[in-house]
């Protein structure tokens, strides 16, 4: 029996996926101990399931890895794709202000949590 808590009835999924950011032919691109610049990208699938919706992932993040030459002097880099973190099935059809996530916190002090929120306009870069 399918445990439903996996299964979205609406049939959305929400995932996030790894990708490094590369030199290609630099020497180390595999050592575990090298440090990476890396992005999380988070994406919305339309899958019947966690399974569909693991391949859906992984095929969209493949396609954003093809070699390119990057910066002023053409440097050949690429992103590589080092896998999907989360893939989570949303509950609610969307539209807005349907909740799609949410993280539950361990207890911290009211100044920490009220120091964690921004207000308008602090969310540019």
């Amino acid at each position: 029996m399918k445990d439903s808590r996996n299964m979205s009835p609406v049939g959305w999924y929400v995932a996030s996926y790894l990708l490094r950011f590369t030199e290609r032919g630099k020497q180390g691109l595999n050592d575990p101990e090298a440090r990476f610049l890396t992005w999380e990208n988070t994406v919305l699938v339309k899958a019947r399931g966690l399974d569909q919706a693991y391949e859906k992932v992984a095929r969209l993040a493949k396609q954003n890895t093809g070699p390119y030459k990057g910066g002023p002097s053409g440097v050949p880099v690429q992103w590589v794709f080092e896998g999907i973190t989360e893939i989570l099935p949303i509950y609610e059809k969307i539209e807005d202000g349907a909740e799609i996530m949410w993280a539950e916190h361990k207890p911290r002090k009211l100044k920490n949590i009220r120091a964690s929120v921004r207000k308008k306009g602090e969310f540019r870069q």
